[in-house]
């Protein structure tokens, strides 16, 4: 793709790792979701209910227009197996803006696929590329070479001309 822009969602901070170090390697813009109104005190407690009720919390978006780029990569933790809700919330607000859309999930243990077959069920196509890491490879730094690697299949991807099914980038 030949004009990409990483968009993430970060809790904790981790995500937000992954997004900065992407967007390091590949030469790539950022843009953040944020709540709106953050929690504070009662944030994890908010995020368990989110997940459970697949909640669409109020959120602002700070970042370039995703309609400007070729793709958006979009970044997000998993909560109890799904999707963030301020990123669930950000994909539902603007999935008529975004073109081709890449998914990496950061996650504890599992449930990464399923967040992108979260942002596949509320954009109505497949994202064209998808990976999973865990908060383990992202704080002692072994996940650089896979995030490299999938940055790299998707500038790829736009490059080649050619469709890239769907699919779990390993």
């Amino acid at each position: 793709m030949s004009k990409v822009l990483v968009i993430v969602y970060s809790h904790t901070g981790t995500s937000r790792n992954v997004a900065k170090l992407l967007c390091m390697q590949q030469d790539w813009q950022m843009g953040e979701v944020f709540e709106a109104a953050p929690a504070a005190g009662r944030g994890n407690l908010r995020c368990v209910l989110e997940s459970l009720f697949r909640l669409r919390p109020p959120i602002r978006y700070e970042g370039p227009p995703p309609e400007d780029f070729d793709a958006v990569v979009l970044v997000s933790p998993v909560w109890l197996l799904r999707l963030a809700g301020p990123m669930r919330s950000f994909v539902a607000d603007y999935c008529k803006w975004l073109p081709e859309i890449a998914v990496i999930s950061v996650m504890g243990g599992s449930g990464g696929p399923n967040a992108a077959a979260e942002i596949a069920q509320l954009v109505g196509r497949e994202p064209a590329l998808s990976t999973t890491f865990t908060a383990r490879e992202v704080d002692d730094g072994s996940c650089a070479a896979r995030l490299k690697a999938f940055g790299t299949a998707v500038a790829s991807a736009g490059a080649s001309q050619e469709t890239v099914r769907p699919m779990q980038f390993a």
